[in-house]
């Protein structure tokens, strides 16, 4: 019976999440279908595992008697280790029906450390990645250079790159992939400010924004250094949206030459509904 209620219990929390749109905070969208598709085959085991415990709850009724051929002796109540094994089956569904979704934000930037590892593409499918989103760890050389050179088309003739939720991600790898192709062109984006200790001066603030390409588990956090004509006082997590031009620094902490923002104006912005970008 207790397995039926774990059941249960996985096609509701799968059921929640897609009609409350949570199941975006968890995978990038393009993969919906798959925990969509768990929905009716949770569903089907949970009606199967039913019908078993019905099935066998009429055989019990037709065995009474000692004399019946089943061996009541042998009959078991589940051991403490089966309690213990659902126990935690039923944790995921507690933790995902009742407990908030928790967004991804500058503390847990604080927390797993900011470094430009991008630039060495040093990163593996089990790091996350900063300010660069970087596909090829999960491509070969040549399939790379591929995707890039079909996506970088999208992007060239531009004047102005538009780094909306859509194409957040694949324009900013055009960018720290070939910076020189980019410079000198404007650019408007959005995202929650983050104050690192390394910055040089007050008119520097980095805008980001989390980005996941398959799932959260491998998310990171994406954007770019901005500096402001004047001295600014953002505190983190701040959301504004800038338009600048696109300029290169050698940034002595990350000891590499990377691509900036010099704004021209700016403006400060609500938190979006859905914080997060995705790979397309």
């Amino acid at each position: 019976m207790f397995r039926i209620f774990i059941l249960l219990g996985y096609t509701f929390l799968f059921m929640h999440l897609h009609a409350t749109g949570d199941i975006s905070k968890y995978i990038n969208m393009k993969y919906a279908y798959i925990s969509f598709s768990a929905i009716f085959f949770l569903g089907l085991l949970m009606l199967v595992q039913f019908y078993i415990y019905g099935k066998g709850d009429r055989s019990e009724e037709h065995c009474d008697s000692p004399d019946c051929g089943h061996d009541h002796d042998h009959e078991k109540k589940p051991g403490w280790r089966s309690l213990l094994v659902n126990t935690v089956l039923l944790i995921p569904v507690a933790a995902g029906l009742f407990l908030p979704v928790a967004t991804l934000d500058s503390q847990t930037v604080k927390t797993k450390g900011f470094a430009f590892k991008g630039v060495e593409n040093e990163g593996d499918f089990g790091e996350h990645q900063f300010l660069k989103p970087d596909l090829s760890v999960y491509y070969g050389e040549e399939g790379y250079e591929n995707i890039i050179g079909k996506e970088k088309k999208a992007f060239e003739n531009k004047d102005t790159i538009l780094l909306n939720e859509k194409d957040y991600l694949k324009g900013l790898e055009l960018i720290y992939y070939a910076p020189g192709e980019f410079i000198g062109k404007d650019i408007q984006m959005h995202g929650f400010t983050f104050n690192s200790n390394e910055l040089r001066n007050k008119r520097q603030v980095f805008l980001l924004r989390f980005g996941i390409i398959h799932c959260v588990a491998d998310s990171g956090v994406f954007g770019m250094l901005i500096e402001f004509p004047d001295d600014v006082n953002f505190k983190d997590d701040e959301w504004i949206e800038v338009k600048g031009k696109i300029s290169e620094m050698y940034y002595q902490p990350f000891k590499a030459a990377i691509p900036y923002v010099k704004v021209s104006s700016w403006k400060t912005t609500s938190k979006p509904k859905d914080p997060y970008v995705y790979r397309n």
